[in-house]
This record gives C-alpha cells, sequence and structure tokens, in this order.
C-alpha cells in the first residue's frame, strides 16, 4: 500500500514538474507590421526581425520566461487579429490612443517621441494649418499622425494617405506631396538614407491629445494577467538599464516614456 501511494506521489510530482515546464515555454505571437519600419522593426533577407523594438519585445519575453514567435500582420488589421486571437500582442509602434483603448487594453508606454513634418531642402514651409493651405500632407493611414493630420489640416490641405510610410517616404522624395508628418526617430533615419538626401525636417508637430501619452504593447482586455507580467517587465528593463542600452544602439536621443 505504502509502494503505491509512493509511486502515486512521484508520479503527481512527475506532472507538476512537466505542467510548470510548459507554462515557462509559453509561446506568445508578437504581432508586427509586414512592412519594416525602421529602425524600430527591420526586416533582413534572411526573413528575420531585428531593430529596436524586435530587441526590447525579446528583453521583455526573457523577463516574463516566455517564447517569442513575431508574426507579420498588415497594419490596418492587426486590431481585429489581436481581438481574434491569431496574435497574443501588439508590438510595433503603436500609439495608446483614447479611441483604441475602447477596444483593446495597452501596458504601460515604453517610449514616446514625437511627430515631425518633412519636406524638401530650401523650401521655406510654415507647419500651421494656415501656412500649409492648399499644401498635399502625406501620412500613413492608421496612425496618430493621419489623425492629427484630418483633425487640424483637413479643411484648408489635401491628406494624402498611405498604407505603408516606405510608399509615403517614396512619394515626398519624388515631389508627389509637398510635406509629410511622421515620428521623428523615423525621420532622422530616413533623412540619413539616399532617398530622403534632399529633403529635410521642416519643425515639430505641438504636443496634443490626440499623439497620447507613448507607446505601448496592445492587448486583449481580458489578459489581464498578461499586461501586468509586460507592465512589470518593461519597469523592470527600464530600471536596469537594458532598455537604456538597447535604445543606445539605434538612436542619439532618448526616447524613453517619462
Amino acid at each position: 500500500m505504502k509502494t503505491t501511494i509512493k509511486k502515486l506521489v512521484l508520479s503527481c510530482a512527475a506532472t507538476a514538474t512537466l505542467l510548470a515546464a510548459n507554462a515557462s515555454a509559453t509561446t506568445l505571437k508578437i504581432g508586427v507590421a509586414a512592412e519594416p519600419y525602421p529602425p524600430f522593426s527591420i526586416k533582413q533577407s534572411s526573413g528575420q526581425w531585428s531593430g529596436f523594438e524586435i530587441d526590447l519585445i525579446n528583453s521583455i519575453c526573457k523577463e516574463i520566461k516566455a517564447q517569442c514567435q513575431i508574426t507579420e500582420m498588415s497594419w490596418d488589421g492587426i486590431i481585429p487579429a489581436l481581438n481574434s486571437k491569431k496574435i497574443d500582442v501588439i508590438f510595433n509602434s503603436m500609439s495608446i490612443t483614447p479611441e483604441r483603448e475602447k477596444v483593446i487594453a495597452f501596458s504601460v508606454p515604453y517610449y514616446y517621441t514625437p511627430a515631425e513634418f518633412v519636406g524638401p531642402k530650401g523650401v521655406k514651409l510654415n507647419t500651421t494649418p494656415a501656412g500649409l493651405k492648399g499644401k498635399i500632407i502625406g501620412v500613413q493611414a492608421s496612425t496618430t499622425h493621419a489623425d492629427f493630420a484630418k483633425k487640424y489640416y483637413e479643411k484648408t490641405s489635401t491628406i494624402k494617405y498611405y498604407n505603408t510610410q516606405d510608399e509615403l517616404n517614396a512619394d515626398v522624395a519624388a515631389g508627389r506631396v509637398d510635406v509629410m508628418l511622421e515620428d521623428t526617430v523615423a525621420a532622422i533615419d530616413f533623412l540619413k538614407s539616399k532617398d530622403g538626401a534632399n529633403l529635410e525636417s521642416k519643425g515639430f508637430a505641438p504636443k496634443d491629445p490626440i499623439f497620447g501619452p507613448g507607446i505601448g504593447a496592445g492587448l486583449r482586455k481580458s489578459d489581464v494577467a498578461l499586461k501586468k507580467q509586460f507592465d512589470d517587465a518593461i519597469h523592470n528593463i527600464q530600471t536596469s538599464g537594458t532598455f537604456n542600452a538597447i535604445q543606445k544602439k539605434y538612436f542619439k536621443i532618448d526616447i524613453s516614456a517619462k
């Protein structure tokens, strides 16, 4: 009888160990837009992803002891993909906004950068709504930049929407739009490139509630425990110096959310 009980205890212990191992080996599908957004997300010729946010999500997954699987989605379908459980987390420079918070939850912000106007060198542009009257303003669709342009410039300017930032960059370089509005870090990277050689900064957009408090990881509202794990991991990475070490690989400015 004692032998039987001993075997049962050992069997239960082995099962518990296996379940614990499986729990610690959780695989999270991390949703990113299929189109690269350097230096935040860069797709290598091998098909592997790299960049600031890729390094950061790998550190977060290590912190919460989960496996990360980068999963490509179309940007305009990334929130529906999250809520339909095709992915578990959005980690792709998504601004925290009241509209988005109606349908998904967000982690605490992990970075913040202002919006910047970019246009041709040597052309004076006043980037107020009155100053850009009659001009064509390019923005990536389904972004806070698009929302900002629509709210303040639609009555006096033509707003041209693009599916990807690469398409927008190409049209600005070719002179098919007068000015574009984008994230300042992405602008810095683009202006260093060959395609951005004849372009320059035209100044920053003013701070506005449309831009929200920063960039956060998008999660399902029902995933309360996972949100807490992400919040804690982001806090730990920021206080341990890991965040700072990662950002220094890509940026000369501090983009931490403060």
